[in-house]
């Protein structure tokens, strides 16, 4: 079953779904948080603390694994950063679903 969030607006709404699904198709946890002060509509996937190097750097394998679930070729050390656009939280909700995205996000600045 896959989940929606029914507005893709909320951003904690996204969160937990992103969050759900991660854990529904690998068996683990995923650190999915939202930005704060000026980047507070942001969110930023990534293994939890515990499963990182230094707090910031996420392990090859980890990398891989949250590549693969995400459909992505490959993966910054940091995880992947969801811009605030309505476009993004729908594909990443797709991707973390296991599901080809039904939009690409579009950046709307220059």
């Amino acid at each position: 079953m896959h989940t929606t969030p029914t507005d893709i607006a909320d951003r904690d709404a996204v969160i937990a779904t992103i969050r759900t699904e991660l854990r529904r198709r690998s068996g683990k946890s995923w650190s999915v948080t939202g930005g704060r002060g000026t980047a507070w509509g942001w969110i930023t996937i990534q293994a939890p603390p515990a499963r990182r190097h230094g707090s910031y750097y996420m392990t090859d394998t980890d990398q891989a694994e949250l590549a693969a679930l995400l459909g992505l070729r490959d993966m910054n050390p940091q995880g992947v950063l969801v811009p605030d656009r309505t476009s993004y939280r729908v594909e990443y909700v797709d991707r973390a679903s296991g599901r080809t995205p039904s939009v690409a996000g579009v950046p709307d600045w220059d």
